[in-house]
C-alpha cells in the first residue's frame, strides 16, 4: 500500500504508516513502511527518468539540464532534506529527482536515510494508539508539529511585517 501511495500521488501515505505501526508494531511496521516508501520512490523516480528525462533534456538541452539543480552532492542533500520535511511532497520529490541529473544510487541512499526517522515515528504513533498508551506519543506528535509549524509561522509573520521582501517572481505576479 505504501508503494502505491507514493506512485499514485493523491493517496496519503501517513495513515498507511500509522496503520502499519498499529498492525505490526513499531519495529516491524517501520521496516514495512520504509521498504514500501523506498520501493514507491524508486518506481516514481524510474517513471520520471524513463518517460520525462529525454523531454526535459530536449526542452532545455542536455548541458543546461546537467547544471539545472547543482552538483551531485547538492542534489543528494536536497533529496535527503526533503524526506525529513513533512510539508514537502514525497511523491513530487521522487518524480522531480527522476528528471534531474542525480545518480540513482545517490537517490536510493538519500531517500532511505531520509525516510527512516519518519517511518519509525509514524509506526510508533500507530503502535501507541493501538496499545491505548497514547500519552507519550501525544507529546511526540505535538513536538513534531511544533518543529514543523513554528519555522513556517515565523517566515509567514516576517513576510507579512515586511522584514522579508517578496521575491522578484512574486512581485511580477502582483
Amino acid at each position: 500500500m505504501m508503494s502505491l501511495a507514493v506512485v499514485a500521488s493523491p493517496i496519503p501515505s501517513a495513515p498507511i504508516a500509522l496503520a502499519a505501526g498499529a498492525a505490526f508494531g513499531q519495529v516491524a511496521g517501520a521496516i514495512y513502511v520504509a521498504i514500501g516508501a523506498e520501493t514507491g520512490a524508486l518506481v516514481a523516480f524510474a517513471i520520471a527518468r524513463v518517460l520525462g528525462k529525454k523531454t526535459v533534456d530536449r526542452l532545455v538541452g542536455a548541458r543546461a539540464a546537467s547544471g539545472l539543480l547543482g552538483s551531485q552532492n547538492a542534489l543528494t542533500f536536497t533529496v535527503f532534506v526533503s524526506r525529513l520535511m513533512p510539508f514537502i511532497s514525497f511523491d513530487v520529490m521522487s518524480y522531480a529527482a527522476g528528471l534531474s541529473q542525480i545518480h540513482p544510487w545517490r537517490f536510493i541512499l538519500a531517500t532511505l536515510a531520509g525516510i527512516l526517522p519518519a517511518s519509525f515515528v509514524l509506526a510508533y504513533l500507530g503502535a501507541e494508539a493501538m496499545s491505548g498508551g497514547f500519552g507519550s506519543a501525544r507529546w511526540v506528535a505535538i513536538g513534531l508539529g511544533l518543529m514543523t509549524g513554528v519555522p513556517v509561522l515565523i517566515v509567514a509573520l516576517r513576510h507579512k511585517s515586511g522584514a522579508l521582501p517578496l521575491s522578484p517572481q512574486l512581485k511580477d505576479s502582483e
